[in-house]
């Protein structure tokens, strides 16, 4: 089965460089016209994405929006689950506004490796969306389509090919832009292959 994993445009968090984790912003309009301009349209070879025979999104708005407008009457699923994490006390903040909080530095100094007060811990996180993609795969399955276009969150593109992305890469390593995508095969072993090349960034605002 042929996977892409595409991160969701630009939101005014986004671009103030905040931690955007259960904020349901919408995307950004300059966003949202350059995605329109990718569009996957039969047809029309214009469109820099791959095209796909389903799209599973998260449940969040700038998830939805972005599916919607790449993949124009694709079916389309939502997948609970998939969501950004939950940056409990951290959330819609941003690194000016942090510094300076003990918590913060703690969490720099661990490399992200320990929770968020009040939000949920990395390990957690990352079991989360392991388990909704496995959900995902399992519908896309019984569907008995042959390509499928995730279009999720950055640290969900980056839990999921932690895991189950090959070459093995670190959590970190698989950070992608708003308006990017990996693309890869995933096998009967569970494994997926990422293309030589990915990632790749074909539209940016």
């Amino acid at each position: 089965m042929r996977l892409i994993f595409i991160r969701h445009g630009k939101t005014k968090g986004n671009t103030q460089g905040r931690y955007v984790g259960r904020t349901d912003e919408p995307l950004l309009p300059e966003s949202m016209e350059g995605l329109k301009s990718q569009a996957v349209v039969p047809g029309d070879s214009k469109g820099c994405f791959p095209r796909a025979e389903l799209v599973i999104t998260s449940p969040m708005l700038r998830c939805r929006q972005t599916a919607e407008i790449l993949y124009p009457g694709v079916l389309c699923l939502v997948q609970e689950g998939l969501e950004e994490m939950d940056f409990g006390d951290f959330e819609y903040k941003n690194y000016q506004e942090l510094s300076g909080n003990q918590e913060y530095q703690a969490y720099i100094d661990s490399g992200g490796e320990i929770g968020f007060p009040g939000g949920e811990a990395p390990k957690a996180f990352k079991n989360r969306c392991c388990q909704a993609f496995l959900k995902a795969i399992q519908r896309a399955e019984e569907t008995g389509v042959h390509s499928v276009a995730f279009v999720v969150h950055g640290g969900t593109v980056m839990a999921v090919l932690e895991a189950f992305g090959e070459p093995k890469r670190s959590y970190f390593e698989w950070q992608i832009k708003n308006g990017a995508y990996i693309q890869g095969e995933y096998t009967d072993e569970g494994k997926m292959m990422v293309d030589i090349g990915s990632p790749d960034k074909k539209w940016e605002p």
